[in-house]
């Protein structure tokens, strides 16, 4: 049974609109989280070293977050949430993500987050 998780990081010197437009289009999520990004409908297909996974996009608030869920995966109450937050004292963002994962694969999952996030920022020039 998969256990949810949420991990959250801050960008101090990141725009809303350009951290939004990383996270919530194709080329955007190109950039940093995988390595082609496709939209068909609501179906997105990530593609990393020619291995592509669907997820189907479940909702949308523009420049707020982007919900998504595999559909290779057998709970359906599992997805991945990219949900954007304005740091009052700092006016910087924060990116809190929720995404499920084993219970004995929780440590693997934070750690592929905290290197896709590491590529983030770096795109992002930070």
């Amino acid at each position: 049974m998969s256990e949810k998780f949420n991990i959250e990081y801050v960008f101090d010197k990141a725009s809303r609109s350009s951290l939004w437009g990383h996270i919530a289009t194709p080329a955007g999520l190109s950039e940093w989280f995988a390595d082609a990004v496709t939209v068909e409908d609501d179906i997105y297909t990530f593609i990393w070293h020619k291995t592509p996974a669907e997820a189907r996009l479940l909702e949308i608030s523009n420049s707020n977050y982007i919900r998504f869920h595999w559909l290779e995966e057998t709970n359906p109450e599992s997805y991945f949430e990219l949900r954007l937050h304005l740091i009052e004292l700092t006016g910087g963002i924060m990116l809190e993500i929720t995404d499920f994962a084993e219970k004995d694969e929780t440590e693997d999952a934070i750690i592929l987050w905290e290197t896709q996030i590491k590529t983030l920022k770096r795109v992002l020039g930070l």
